[in-house]
């Protein structure tokens, strides 16, 4: 009886670990698997997007930039498969060592459950049943004889359950390990796809680099005038901004050189629900990939320029709107002579804006709601491209949209 106890509580046990084992390993999988389905619909965006301009001439800048983005995308990809692949692979590991327990404890079970079949086979005549009640000294240990007997029988009963339920967990091991093989299997197919295309994206890469090679000075300043021309334009920005704080601190009576908006009540509210709503505000384009990110990054042409970048940079296609990610108002229209022109608008103490626009639908001091079209994305003539540039502020600091927008990777 004592055995049977221990048994039973290993398989408890056992059956505990594995259930909580798996549950969190099922959590990552999935984890997993969406994060690969989410670049996946990148890439045939990228593919989209990129294939568009095709029939234009781009420039070589512009092919670097896309097959860099692209390649690094696709190694993401190839890396979501990897831990995939190795989180599978501790699965079988671990269902193989469950089978092989499992296994082992029913054998025991077995043959604890065969032995007390002998034992009772033995003593099976009713004849022996009643001599071992007559041989009672009283009534209350014959009836105590007598339940014995019925407990017996129950437990006997019960452990001939016990060994078909863990023959039937046993068989269910069988199967998931089956198909973890064969989705481990698929999923290294895919990674052979995948770094075949990234063999020839790289092999594309290289030779654009070595074109650029040849005359990389003349690249390089390419390069530094374009950082130059979105540097003076940030600059434009946030003296907008300072001056907007100046104005709104005016009228509230407070000091002007102060570096935060002076906010009304209805401001207040306003900002605490842009503030709320941190990690589901809307894209500001319906579709689109993040070419550029937020902060400071090294020039794929030459590692040495640092390329600055105050917001994103999101590719979309021709004639895309743009969108308003929150409620606000209009602060301010710029209209520069080189055609970049920019929307600000004012959610409380944040500001979003939106640049590199063609056409503007709104004007200054207009009440926006989110998603409402505030305008239409510009196509760059020498690249081809279609790219929206987004900022977003809070005071007169910058903020990163990642953070921010919703599914922003």
């Amino acid at each position: 009886m004592i055995r049977f106890n221990q048994l039973k509580y290993w398989f408890f046990l056992l059956l505990i670990i594995s259930s909580t084992s798996l549950q969190a390993q099922s959590k990552k999988q999935q984890e997993l698997e969406n994060r690969k389905q989410e670049i996946q619909k990148e890439i045939q965006q990228i593919n989209t997007l990129l294939f568009q301009g095709k029939s234009e001439q781009k420039s070589v800048l512009s092919s670097v930039e896309n097959l860099n983005y692209k390649i690094a995308v696709r190694q993401n990809l190839i890396s979501i498969t990897n831990q995939q692949a190795n989180l599978l692979t501790r699965e079988i590991n671990n269902n193989q060592k469950n089978i092989t327990k499992l296994r082992d404890k029913l054998k025991l079970l077995k043959e604890e459950y065969a032995a007390m079949v002998v034992k009772s086979y033995k003593s099976k005549s009713e004849q022996s049943k009643v001599m071992f009640l007559l041989s009672s000294i009283n009534f209350q240990q014959a009836y105590k004889r007598l339940q014995y007997i019925k407990q017996y029988a129950e437990h006997q009963k019960k452990r001939g359950e016990e060994i078909k339920v863990k023959t039937l967990e046993l068989q269910e091991l069988n199967k998931d390990l089956l198909k973890q093989k064969r989705d481990k299997q698929k999923l290294i197919d895919e990674n052979r796809l995948a770094k075949n295309e990234l063999e020839k994206e790289r092999a594309q890469h290289k030779i654009l680099m070595a074109s650029i090679k040849k005359d990389l000075n003349k690249y390089t300043s390419q390069i530094r005038t374009k950082q130059k021309e979105a540097d003076k334009i940030d600059k434009e920005i946030e003296k907008i901004i300072r001056e907007a704080m100046a104005s709104s601190n005016k009228k509230a009576g407070q000091s002007t050189s102060s570096t935060t908006f002076a906010l009304t009540a209805e401001d207040k509210i306003l900002a605490a629900n842009f503030t709320s709503n941190k990690g589901r505000l809307p894209w500001p384009v319906e579709k689109g990939v993040v070419k550029v990110r937020y902060g400071t990054q090294r020039s794929p042409i030459d590692r040495s320029i640092p390329i600055k970048s105050n917001g994103v940079r999101i590719l979309t296609n021709k004639n895309e709107k743009v969108r308003a990610v929150f409620n606000g108002t209009v602060m301010s229209i710029m209209t520069p002579k080189n055609g970049n022109n920019t929307v600000l608008i004012r959610h409380g103490n944040y500001i979003t804006i939106y640049k590199n626009l063609s056409k503007i639908f709104v004007e200054k001091g207009d009440k926006i709601i989110t998603k409402e079209n505030i305008g239409e994305v510009l196509t760059n003539r020498a690249s081809g491209e279609t790219i929206l540039s987004f900022v977003i502020y809070k005071e007169g600091k910058t903020q990163n949209p990642a953070h921010w927008i919703y599914k922003m990777n």
